[in-house]
Order: structure tokens, then C-alpha cells, then sequence
């Protein structure tokens, strides 16, 4: 359930039960299987909603007996273990979320710390996810993380190269950086801030065709990663930067650290250093205290900065959260949905634009998969599943999935450019 970096710890754990002769699918609805585990979400009211749901759905397989064992771990159950295990008796262990040598025992399993920077991925073949750090030493009123996943951890620089090196070795063409914030990657191993180093080293393996960041905190953004996604052809002019707000009145009682202004100086550096690059934002509307001027800030911000992608939380407040043991939840849902809805609506106008704008451009596409009538891949500008896909004619003639193409965009809608291969 969840994110990326829960799907990441998923492929981890897969990779040590294979190393002990379990066999596995990661696919809920084609299996037989009569072991579930379940890596649970607790980060947001409806991700927490969703993994009690399915918990609730596997605990009732198991009482109909459809399966023996249910083992669940994660964020959901690192934050509420002593009622998952009260509420769900059915469930034969509860885990948390940083517990992969204790889960392996669980399940009579060995941990082999030779596998360290080996992985079986879920992904497609040629795509994979890398996980930079764990947690998060920001105190963002509104967030929970670093309740369930502890203070910001980075992984060694020579573990990533390790598990970089094996996954393009083993077909694995575009690597994502991902980490609950990129931006502080190092300075808890080296006191200093070492992203850029690490980007260009992955840059170098042989095999590695593009590199993408994903969730870089804006305050102290490293700026010596820009010159490589300038100069580095397999680094992505392609950049995912959280900024949930512009109001200075809503940003100070979030404790983003950041303001209006410096927000507004980074995005023109940034585009001033990347030209051409491709800015994925995501914001947060009915945090308590957001006024109706506030939010018509955030509307200008989003109608002005013309974000390539971009999407919207509304606030649930969170026990053990600033926000929620200092500000009331004053903001009503049908106001937090209505702006919600305002921004997504500027933003798909926007989309449209921009994606016509790349009419008769060419871009070199990855092609991820296929349907009767395409085949179906990404650009630099785009990561898999929340950004715009690329579409071509079967009848172009046969691609192979996992490779990259030269293609000629020809049409575009809000959501999806249509390519013909050159």
C-alpha cells in the first residue's frame, strides 16, 4: 500500500524470502498464494482507510479460510500496532515499519546480509526505484513521517552504487531517486549535503540511461544538482518539489521553513540554470487558519508558475502532529474539496497548454508497455503512473518494451501526448 518507498521495502523483503525458497507474486488479485503480508500506509485519513480495509478483507479470507497466515507491517501498523493487533486478531504477526530482520524471523526466514544491494523489483523490468534515505528531521506541522519512520537516515553512497550497479546489470534503464526528502541526502554520514555527488557517480554506471529525483525539500535545496541535470544527458531535466503552499501566513503555521519569496527565487533558479525542465509540485489546501486570501494566493502562485505537474492534498489532521495538538481543523471538508478541485482545474488548463506547446517536438521515449491500439512510454519529463504518458500507433511497426525510441509528438490532449516513431 502507500508510496514508492513503501514499494521499495516490499522488493527488499520479497528479495530476502526468495533467498530462503519462498516462492511469491506481488499481485493481490492474481494468486493462490496462502501467506498474505501486507505493507501498510498510515500517512494521510484515506491511505490509512484503504490498508484497514484490506487488512479487514484478508482477515475475513483467512476466517473463510482462503488462507493460512496474515502477516501486516508498514506505516499503518508502525503507528497503531497495539490496535491492529487488539482490532485484528486474525492477523498472525504485526510488524513495524522498520522491521525486516524481525519480519524474516516471523516467517522463518534467514536475513542474508550478503543480498545487501541486490533487489527483485515489481516494476517493469526497466525502471526502478531508488531509495536514498529513511525518514525525515523536519518538524512540518501536518506530517507524521517521521513519527513512523524516526529521523533522516541516509543510505551509504557505496550501498546505492552497489544496488545501482546490479539493477542496470540486471535490465534496469531509469533509476528514480526517492527518499522521504532528497535534499538533505549525506549530512547525517558525511556533514554535508552529498546528493549531487551521488547523481553524478549513478550517472557514470554503464547501462543507467536516465535518472530522475523525486521529493526534494525546497528549503536548502542542493543547488550543485543542477549543473548535471544541465549537462549530464541521463540525468532528467525533471524535478518533484513538494512546496504545499505560497502564503506566508499558511507556510509559517506549517513550519515549512521556507517563505513566499524564497520559494519564488528558487523555481526562477532553477529554470534560469535547467532550461527546459519539467517541475513537478505538490500542495496541501484547508490546512487550519487557510483563509480565503491565502488561497487565492496559492491560485495566482499556480496560474502564474505554470507547473508542468502538479497535485493536491487536502489537510486530515494527524494525532501526534503539531498541527493537530495546536491548530483546530476549522477549515470544513466541502471548502477543502472545493479548493482542491479549483486548483486541479486551473492546473489542467495549464497541462493542456503546455502539452500542446510540445506538439512537433521530439522526444526520446522509453516505452513501458503496451495496448491493443499503442504502445505506451515517457519522456524525460514524465515518471511512471503520475505524469503524462506517450502514445503510439501500433501499426508503427514492432517496439520493444524497455527500450528508448526517437519519436516526433503529433498531437496532445490534458493528460497524454500522441507520437510517431522517426
Amino acid at each position: 500500500m502507500g508510496c514508492s518507498k513503501n514499494l521499495v521495502d516490499s522488493e527488499k523483503l520479497a528479495t530476502q524470502l526468495h533467498a530462503s525458497g519462498f516462492k511469491f507474486v506481488f499481485d493481490r488479485f492474481d494468486t493462490k498464494a496462502k501467506t498474505v503480508i501486507i505493507n501498510t500506509c498510515g500517512f494521510i485519513g484515506d491511505a490509512k482507510e484503504e490498508s484497514i480495509n484490506t487488512i479487514l478483507e484478508f482477515a475475513q479470507a483467512k476466517t473463510d479460510g482462503k488462507i493460512k497466515h496474515l502477516y501486516v507491517f508498514g506505516c499503518l501498523s508502525e503507528r497503531y500496532k497495539d490496535d491492529v493487533v487488539k482490532e485484528i486478531p486474525e492477523a498472525d504477526a504485526v510488524f513495524g515499519a522498520n522491521n525486516l530482520e524481525e519480519i524474516l524471523a516471523g516467517l522463518k526466514a534467514d536475513y542474508k546480509k550478503e543480498l545487501v544491494g541486490e533487489r527483485l523489483i515489481s516494476t517493469p523490468s526497466h525502471y526502478a526505484y531508488l531509495k536514498i534515505s529513511e525518514g525525515c528531521d523536519r518538524s512540518c506541522a501536518f506530517c507524521a513521517i517521521p513519527l513512523m519512520r524516526g529521523r533522516h537516515t541516509s543510505v551509504p553512497m557505496e550501498h546505492l552504487l552497489k544496488e545501482a550497479e546490479y539493477l542496470a546489470k540486471n535490465g534496469v534503464k531509469e533509476l528514480m531517486l526517492i527518499a522521504q526528502e532528497l535534499s538533505s541526502y549525506g549530512l547525517d554520514l558525511y556533514k554535508e549535503k552529498k546528493l549531487a555527488e551521488l547523481v553524478a557517480k549513478l550517472s557514470d554506471i554503464e547501462g543507467i540511461k536516465r535518472i530522475r529525483l523525486h521529493y526534494a525539500f525546497p528549503f536548502n535545496f542542493p543547488d550543485d544538482v543542477l549543473p548535471l541535470m544541465r549537462e549530464r544527458a541521463n540525468v532528467a531535466r525533471y524535478l518533484d518539489i513538494p512546496l504545499q503552499h505560497i502564503s506566508d501566513n499558511v507556510l509559517k503555521r506549517m513550519r515549512r521553513g521556507h517563505t513566499q519569496e524564497s520559494t519564488k527565487k528558487l523555481i526562477e533558479k532553477i529554470r534560469a540554470e535547467v532550461p527546459g525542465i519539467a517541475l513537478r509540485t505538490t500542495l496541501l489546501v484547508g490546512f487550519p487558519g487557510e483563509t480565503d486570501a491565502d488561497f487565492q494566493e496559492l491560485k495566482q502562485f499556480v496560474t502564474e508558475t505554470r507547473f508542468d505537474r502538479l497535485g493536491v492534498f487536502t489537510y486530515s489532521e494527524e494525532e501526534g502532529t503539531h498541527g493537530a495538538a495546536n491548530y483546530k481543523d476549522d477549515v470544513p471538508e466541502k471548502v477543502k474539496q472545493a479548493r482542491k478541485d479549483e486548483i486541479m482545474q486551473i492546473q489542467e488548463k495549464i497541462s493542456l497548454e503546455l502539452n500542446h506547446a510540445k506538439v512537433d517536438s521530439i522526444q526520446d521515449v522509453l516505452i513501458d508497455s503496451e495496448t491493443d491500439e499503442f504502445y505506451v512510454g515517457r519522456s524525460e519529463f514524465d515518471s511512471p503512473e503520475v505524469d503524462n504518458d506517450v502514445l503510439i500507433q501500433r501499426s508503427a511497426g514492432e517496439l520493444k518494451i524497455g527500450e528508448m525510441y526517437k519519436v516526433k509528438i503529433i498531437n496532445a490532449n490534458e493528460f497524454d501526448l500522441l507520437g510517431e516513431l522517426l
